[in-house]
Parts: C-alpha cells; sequence; structure tokens
C-alpha cells in the first residue's frame, strides 16, 4: 500500500498534502494535551512507531504473484489513541520513505492519508462501536479488518484516478497507467483476502498481550517497570522480520520502471513505461529497500529493524526529555 513516486500525479501528490496537513495540525495539539495528562504518552509514541515499522515488514504472498501487508493502524489507535496513532503512522511512514526507499517522497502525503489517517480513524470508530455495545474484541476485530480495507480501496482510487487526470494530448497516462477497473479490484483483492485477515487477527492478540502486562491500564505497558514485554516483542519481531522476505514479489502497484513496462508490454497494454513515470522522480534510499551495504538480505532487514526501533525509541526519549525540562 506503499504508493511510490510517480505512480500520482504531483497535482494529486500536492492536494493530498493539502488534505492531510489539518489532520498533522489537530493531531499535535491532541497529542500534546494528552503528554500533558499522561506522561506516558511519548514513551508509548516509540513503541507504537516502532511496532507498526515491524509489523510492516512482514510481505504476505497474495494469490496472482503479488505481496501486502499488515499496518497496525487499528491496534495504534486502540493503544494510544487515535490522534496519536495519527501521528505515529506518519513518523513510521517518514522514516520508510526517507532512510528505507519503502514508499515515495513526494507520495508521502498520499501514503500517510490513507496509512496514518482514514485506517486508524476507521478502526477505531469500529472499535468505539464495539466498546459501546459491550463487545469490545469483535469492534477491535472488525475495524482492524474495515480499517485496512477503506485504506485499501482509497488507494485504489487514487491510483485509479491518474489515467483521467494527467494524461498526454493522445490520451496516454502519464503516471498509474491502469484505471479504476482494475486499480480498486487489485487493491481490494488483496486486503479482502489475505492481509485484512492477518491485520485483524494480530490486532486482538498484541491487544490482549498489552492488557496482560497492564490489565488496568493501558499507558502501564509503557512505565519503566513495564517496558520488558515490549521489547521482548519487538526484539521478536525484528529477528523474525526476515520471514518478510519469503513473500518476494513487489506489492501491487509498487513495482519500479522497469517492472512496470515488462507488465506492460506482457499485457499488450504499451511498449514502454509512461512518460512522467520516467521523468519523475528517482530518490535512492541510504537503506534502500532494507539492504545494508554488502551483508546478505536477511541481516540488512534485521538491522534496518533495529535501527528504525532504535530511531524511534530515542527520538520519543528525547522528546520525553525536552518536555520534562521546559516545564
Amino acid at each position: 500500500m506503499h504508493i511510490p513516486d510517480n505512480y500520482l500525479s504531483p497535482a494529486t501528490c500536492g492536494t493530498l498534502v493539502l488534505a492531510v496537513a489539518p489532520v498533522w495540525t489537530v493531531a499535535v495539539i491532541k497529542v500534546k494535551a494528552q503528554i500533558k495528562q499522561k506522561r506516558e504518552t511519548l514513551p508509548m509514541l516509540g513503541i507504537a512507531a516502532s511496532l507498526a515499522f515491524l509489523i510492516m515488514m512482514f510481505n504476505l504472498p497474495i494469490p496472482g504473484g503479488t505481496t501486502a501487508h499488515a499496518v497496525g493502524g487499528t491496534l495504534l489507535a486502540v493503544l494510544i489513541g487515535p490522534w496519536a496513532a495519527v501521528l505515529a503512522l506518519t513518523v513510521t511512514l517518514l522514516l520508510q520513505a526517507l532512510l528505507f526507499g519503502d514508499g515515495g517522497i513526494l507520495a508521502f502525503g498520499a501514503n500517510a492519508f490513507n496509512m496514518a489517517v482514514i485506517m486508524p480513524m476507521v478502526g477505531y470508530a469500529c472499535y468505539r462501536l464495539g466498546e459501546k455495545l459491550h463487545h469490545p474484541k469483535i469492534g477491535l476485530f472488525v475495524g482492524a479488518y474495515l480499517g485496512i480495507n477503506v485504506a485499501a480501496l482509497v488507494a485504489g482510487i487514487e491510483l485509479g484516478l491518474q489515467p483521467l487526470l494527467a494524461h498526454t494530448a493522445s490520451g496516454a497516462p502519464l503516471y498509474c497507467p491502469y484505471g479504476l477497473n482494475v486499480t480498486v479490484p487489485a487493491m481490494l483483492a488483496a486486503h479482502l483476502l489475505v492481509a485484512g485477515w492477518v491485520e485483524a487477527i494480530f490486532t486482538v492478540l498484541v491487544y490482549q498481550f498489552v492488557h496482560k502486562v497492564a490489565p488496568t491500564n493501558l499507558y502501564q505497558a509503557a512505565a519503566p517497570q513495564s517496558r520488558r514485554p515490549w521489547l521482548y516483542l519487538l526484539g521478536g519481531l525484528a529477528i523474525l522480520s526476515p520471514l518478510g522476505l519469503l513473500a518476494s514479489n513487489t506489492a501491487w502497484g509498487e513495482w519500479s520502471p522497469a517492472e512496470l513496462k515488462q507488465r506492460l508490454v506482457a499485457e499488450h497494454i504499451s511498449q514502454q513505461a509512461p512518460q512522467g513515470m520516467v521523468q519523475g522522480l528517482h530518490f535512492k534510499a541510504l537503506f534502500q529497500d532494507y539492504t545494508i551495504g554488502n551483508l546478505p538480505i536477511s541481516v540488512g532487514y534485521i538491522l534496518s529493524a533495529v535501527t528504525a526501533v532504535l530511531i524511534f525509541l530515542l527520538l520519543m526519549r528525547g522528546l520525553q526529555h525536552d518536555s520534562q525540562t521546559t516545564k
């Protein structure tokens, strides 16, 4: 679901940044107020961002030869609140794009809109409805499943509109070459059939884990005396992260220009990739595709996971220290 650069037109990317900017603003205001009431919010943000990053490293095989992954959007919304989840997921997506080349730089606003706003908000609304009906776990399961699928639907719409919004005088698409009749079914199939169920099951399992660690207050899970189980969980996921390499095919809509050209030729659609895609931004991240130097890809995967977790935890620890010293 990480839309790369050059699949969306610059106008679409700019519009989605403008759409998500007010949400970021409200989220910052809400989380600042939340930190004053619950001082463990900042450590929990670091834990939540780390958890989301690790979850997204586990690629899942999809019938038809592509892959997808869970995100943890609803889980984060329930653990730390929907507005804090918006910020945690936004930071996660930003690090993925800048350091690992997972998701586009120009498409960052689109990816944040889909995965950091729509997904946690939809999932949290379902969870709250489940609570009111005295079935919170059912609400959580349904919310996780619907949240990721609504986000996938929106991503499919964004991609599928590109041939209508940006094309040459002859009608050739400049960016994503597939219309809504292809993008929406492709995105929904991967998430309705596989990723959504994994998202829902994993969400409920971690939710139960947290309640065992902190049965009366979820924020106890971020207290210093209660962080060890979280560190075990994050460390275990980091070590197991190379399992995500077993599904090695590219996720639908995340192909490189060369891969896309091969698909278009094989499908007798075009002999070349769209012009805007070829001539667009081609950012090379420091650890592109979670590879580090000449190390084996599995080792690079683990080191990438550990690096991201350390960055998130240290960042939130620094912010917590600053907030304490400015009081």
